[in-house]
């Protein structure tokens, strides 16, 4: 329980929680071993429970008209997902699935209810986390219409880097694994166009790998062609 505790101080949604209150809290969580590739929730799936990734990264999808997966977003730690639903008692509105062996925290619709009663501030937080959600995904979606592949796979690999960017020697790596699928399907493009952009943007140096890992090496440049 200790370790859990200490995980969910580093959480935006327990923020200015006293820590009396959160081993309280704990009493109303679940913890569970996810697998790589395994489906947490499905799109139209009753919303019984909210998410919070403890390690590892769950990918948020839906599936185009034509079967075509799209990344709408991606949890990574200390991350909530499948909040929105869960306060509005609707269906899930996406599937959820582990990118890789992850490890999530789980509340159940009950128990974040009477949370709620009891503790005040954790809904002014999930509302905060709720807005910020919002706003990203409206400015995904705007990029999506209205900018080209590049300047999309450009933003993207910005918010990432924002998102899970760790600090190393050459610049900043992004603590995500991603295949060109992946980035294909956030962005809306198709893979082969993705492939294209990218090896444009590994010949112009502004980026490398390590280890399947991305590492931007030229920020600037990104931001030029993002802009």
């Amino acid at each position: 329980m200790e370790n859990i505790i200490n995980e969910i101080t580093k959480i935006d949604l327990f923020k200015d929680i006293d820590i009396k209150d959160l081993k309280e809290m704990t009493n109303y969580f679940k913890t569970a071993k996810i697998s790589k590739k395994e489906t947490i929730f499905d799109e139209g799936d009753a919303s019984n429970e909210l998410f919070i990734v403890l390690k590892g990264k769950i990918k948020i999808t839906k599936l185009s008209k034509d079967g075509k997966e799209i990344i709408l977003e991606i949890a990574a730690q200390n991350e909530i997902f499948g909040g929105v639903a869960v306060i509005n008692n609707f269906p899930y509105p996406a599937n959820a699935i582990a990118m890789e062996e992850s490890e999530i925290l789980k509340i159940s619709r009950k128990a974040l209810i009477k949370l709620i009663d009891i503790y005040p501030q954790l809904m002014l937080n999930l509302t905060k986390n709720f807005s910020a959600r919002i706003k990203n995904s409206y400015e995904a979606l705007k990029n999506m219409a209205l900018e080209k592949v590049e300047a999309r796979i450009a933003t993207l690999l910005l918010k990432l880097a924002e998102k899970s960017g760790e600090a190393v020697e050459k610049g900043t790596k992004i603590n995500i694994k991603l295949t060109k699928l992946d980035i294909a399907e956030m962005v809306g493009t198709t893979v082969e166009t993705a492939i294209r952009t990218m090896s444009k943007f590994k010949k112009n140096k502004f980026f490398t790998e390590t280890k399947g890992f991305i590492v931007i090496t030229n920020k600037d440049a990104l931001i030029d062609i993002s802009a």
